[in-house]
């Protein structure tokens, strides 16, 4: 039996790279060379900190973070955006959280995606992954691609390809 996992992780050492660069932008861009922006990666929570100036500069700097990891490899739907930015004395702050592994509802939606377009497909969740087993290679890589089109709010790798 051929079979693959389904995970939705990061590499942290490429995002921190992404940043770093996003840092160095940003020290050099006119529109904020004024701003005393700060941006910070936090491996062990799995955040990143925005303190800036003023709305404007905050749109400005997410936009850059974004393009950032886009150009070094990182999907930009690995970070949530949906905590609001929170205003600290004159300044404005912004905790975007990094998405690591797959929940209960993305598995759910992984797997009812894969029984409706491959019923022979044998898929199951464990963990924060999902493994999919099946007789042929062939039809693992289109499931593979099926999931690439699927238009999902995460970012997916595809790892452990066994024959």
């Amino acid at each position: 039996m051929a079979s693959f996992d389904i995970v939705s992780k990061v590499d942290l050492q490429t995002l921190d790279n992404a940043i770093n660069v996003a840092i160095k932008e940003i020290a050099n861009r006119y529109d904020l060379r004024n701003s005393k922006t700060n941006v910070e990666l936090n491996k062990k929570e799995l955040t990143i900190k925005v303190d800036t100036d003023n709305d404007m500069s905050l749109k400005s700097v997410e936009d850059i973070l974004l393009a950032r990891m886009v150009k070094q490899g990182v999907d930009g739907r690995s970070l949530d955006f949906s905590a609001e930015p929170y205003p600290s004395g004159n300044r404005l702050r912004r905790e975007l959280k990094i998405r690591q592994g797959l929940d209960k509802d993305q598995q759910r939606k992984i797997l009812k995606l894969i029984k409706e377009h491959f019923p022979k497909i044998t898929a199951q969740a464990m963990d924060d992954q999902v493994r999919v087993t099946s007789k042929k290679i062939d039809d693992l890589q289109a499931v593979i691609g099926m999931l690439r089109r699927a238009e999902l709010e995460i970012s997916l790798q595809f790892v452990n390809m066994k024959s």
